[in-house]
């Protein structure tokens, strides 16, 4: 029995409300279980031709100018920060790390071909910009800190002639506005916005980009094929992955990226994680037992929103009743070890899920 129910009137549509893997749409679970591809080749004509139109929607979600290319790799996004270390960074990196997931990118970088990254750190909660550095011929961060909710902005540092500026976007993509004239790499892996699970990489880039990724594996640099970014390219240009692909995965992603585009692309979504967000965002700035973590409103994430708990609310007490009415995910990330609540509001996370979900906290709150 739930040690405090809360009223069905109150409850959400839909209790998924992840950081992590994210809410799947039912049209995305319905057309996985009318396709035929599962159990098929990912080198046979169906799949790549899945594929190409993968590449093709999210060209035009991106609204990627000529000569920018999408790349498909396996691995998810911690493969791809191997792959980078192995075959887009070039001599040194500069690395912002603001939270976990910046800090990973780092630490990849430390590969022992490759002079020591200039790492950049800022307090969770907070962020800190490139800075131009002689010699750095990479310049890395999250357009979004899944773990912490802060958001930064996508400008292309200005820098030595040949210096890639290289975005992890893995919760942002799809969900917060880019402009591809400011990046050579936006990377993801399709598990937020996109909610198609994780196991796969994917990545716009420049032809900067490519023919760094070119140059690198022509030389006498060791590259396991399966972080070559040179043989993900070559696949990816032939619409397959050089190892076998979740199918599952493909067809989720594909679902997304046609909702996406039928209602209006990239703005229409980036307007609905902002009025998501701004609804926690307001509620909490008024509420005397929560509040933002992230101080400054220009720092605030849109697609992932942490709220610090004051006043004696403790977060296990808050999910673990909210998780008995249905409503789940809504944790604070692991290895921050924060008292706070940390709500994805993803694409396809509805505003008005998000009014419910304030309203069933609301309730919780006057209750413990």
């Amino acid at each position: 029995m739930a040690q405090l129910t809360i009223p069905a009137s109150l409850l959400p549509a839909d209790g998924r409300f992840g950081s992590g893997p994210s809410r799947v749409r039912a049209a995305q679970v319905q057309a996985l279980s009318q396709s035929p591809l599962l159990g098929t080749s990912h080198r046979a004509a169906p799949v790549k031709s899945l594929v190409g139109t993968i590449r093709a929607g999210l060209a035009e979600l991106f609204s990627l100018p000529a000569g920018y290319e999408v790349l498909l790799g396996v691995g998810g996004a911690s493969a791809f920060w191997d792959a980078a270390a192995a075959g887009l960074v070039e001599h040194r990196s500069q690395n912002l790390s603001f939270g976990s997931f910046g800090g990973k990118f780092a630490a990849a970088c430390r590969a022992p071909w490759l002079a020591t990254p200039d790492i950049r750190t800022a307090d969770p909660g907070s962020r800190i910009d490139p800075e131009p550095v002689e010699g750095v011929d990479v310049y890395a961060w999250p357009q979004n800190e899944t773990s912490t909710g802060v958001m930064a902005p996508v400008r292309r540092v200005v820098a030595d002639p040949g210096a890639l500026t290289v975005i992890d976007a893995t919760s942002a993509a799809g969900g917060l506005p880019v402009q591809a004239a400011e990046f050579d790499v936006y990377y993801f892996s399709p598990q937020k916005n996109f909610g198609a699970d994780g196991g796969l990489w994917v990545a716009a880039v420049s032809p900067a980009a490519i023919e760094r990724i070119e140059r690198i594996a022509a030389g006498d640099r060791y590259i396991p094929s399966f972080l070559s970014l040179k043989q993900a390219l070559d696949n990816s240009r032939k619409n397959q992955t050089l190892n076998t692909p979740a199918i599952a995965t493909l067809v989720l992603l594909q679902e997304q990226i046609a909702w996406m585009l039928e209602h209006g692309g990239l703005p229409w979504a980036a307007q609905r994680t902002t009025a998501s967000s701004a609804l926690l965002y307001e509620w909490a700035d008024r509420h005397a037992s929560v509040a933002p973590f992230v101080q400054d409103p220009a720092n605030r994430s849109s697609v992932v929103v942490t709220l610090e708990l004051l006043r004696g609310l403790q977060e296990d007490t808050i999910t673990r009743i909210l998780t008995e009415n249905g409503i789940v995910n809504t944790g604070s990330y692991r290895k921050l070890g924060r008292n706070q609540l940390r709500i994805g509001t993803f694409a396809s996370v509805s505003p008005e899920d998000v009014a419910s979900l304030i309203a069933c906290l609301d309730y919780v709150f006057e209750r413990v």
